[in-house]
């Protein structure tokens, strides 16, 4: 049955997907971290500048509107993160995505296509773009040693050149590139039923780089509590991967459910209860569920969902399931914070910090 396993991933994890193993009883007390990282792609399908720039606007006008009166459990609003593309960069575009993370509405983080790359132009791309993303547009911020620090999401899925023809990539250090240029984590999987994902799923670990040898994140060492970061590994943030049995292709086959939010699918519910037992966690807190969610939002047909009554409905869902369920707690969180609540799990809080916005950003 081939259809249990995408490509690219293991026996041992595809077994994995049929059988998730984390329990989402909402009775027992659960903190949850909503993340959407959105490959925010003004120029895709070659737009010309006309259409780029109403896509840009049309999250600039309408997203503080779709999420107006909408909070957490501790009164936070929907925050979104913005990977864009740092091969598609147009001053305008940052200057709009600035003006909404300036209101509070979310953060910019770096995304990047690239093909037949080396490790020198790759440093200089990076580096030059985090220059320009802290300095031009005020965006990104400066980790503890004071270095503008970015989370990454890979374009065409192929980090460290893990596509097996070798495309959309060339550099077989990635990972060490990232580290070293400041990448606080990697938000890239799961890229099912894409050949690059990793035979680890559903998990937060750190991967070490083999510049020898490509896919150097396929395994790792699982982020857990009461251990130090790792000096040598690149912090991993694996969103949900399972099998859908109640939404079934054809009749028979399950959906595979990867948290893509897209205008053939939106967010729901009975979704998210599949995204809470995947059970990606730092290991030794069960109760801390990290949801990282991905879209490909500037695309019309996906603005349409993430912009409009499907997703609004959502969050008014999980109010709702936070209000029948009092041991229910739920978080809006960026791709930043999100590393952030892993590294408080890894040192033992017990309960999420989350730093309170501006009176005047909500």
């Amino acid at each position: 049955m081939n259809w249990l396993r995408p490509k690219g991933l293991a026996w041992r994890s595809a077994a994995r997907l049929a059988a998730p193993a984390a329990d989402c009883d909402l009775e027992r007390p659960l903190h949850v971290f909503f993340c959407l990282a959105d490959h925010f792609e003004p120029k895709r399908a070659g737009a010309p500048p006309t259409v780029q720039r109403e896509r840009v606007e049309r999250w600039r006008r309408e997203y503080p509107r779709s999420v107006a009166g909408l909070t957490d459990s501790v009164g936070r609003p929907p925050r979104h993160s913005f990977f864009y593309p740092a091969e598609e960069y147009e001053p305008e575009h940052l200057d709009a995505l600035a003006e909404l993370c300036r209101q509070g509405m979310g953060e910019v983080e770096i995304h990047l296509h690239h093909d037949g790359d080396t490790s020198e132009h790759l440093r200089e791309t990076l580096l030059e773009f985090k220059e320009t993303l802290h300095h031009r547009h005020a965006l990104l911020a400066r980790n503890a040693a004071g270095e503008i620090a970015y989370g990454f999401i890979h374009g065409n899925w192929a980090l460290d050149n893990s596509r097996r023809d070798g495309r959309w990539c060339g550099v077989n250090d990635e990972l060490t590139v990232l580290r070293e240029t400041g990448c606080y984590a990697d938000f890239t999987m799961p890229s099912a039923p894409a050949d690059c994902q990793t035979s680890t799923i559903n998990s937060i670990y750190y991967a070490f780089d083999d510049p020898r040898r490509p896919k150097s994140h396929d395994r790792g060492e699982p982020a857990r509590v009461g251990r130090r970061p790792p000096d040598e590994g690149l912090l991993m943030i694996q969103g949900p991967l399972a099998l859908d049995w109640r939404s079934r292709k054809w009749g028979l086959l399950p959906r595979l459910e990867n948290g893509d939010l897209h205008g053939g699918r939106a967010p729901a519910i009975a979704r998210m209860r599949l995204w809470l037992r995947a059970g990606v966690t730092v290991a030794g807190r069960p109760d801390w569920r990290f949801v990282k969610l991905h879209a490909h939002g500037a695309h019309e047909p996906n603005a349409a969902v993430l912009l409009g009554e499907p997703m609004r409905r959502f969050h008014e869902s999980l109010a709702e399931t936070a209000r029948r369920h009092a041991a229910f707690k739920y978080y809006y969180v960026t791709a930043r914070e999100m590393a952030d609540l892993v590294h408080q799990a890894e040192a033992g809080a017990e309960r999420p910090a989350l730093a309170p916005l501006p009176a005047g950003d909500r």
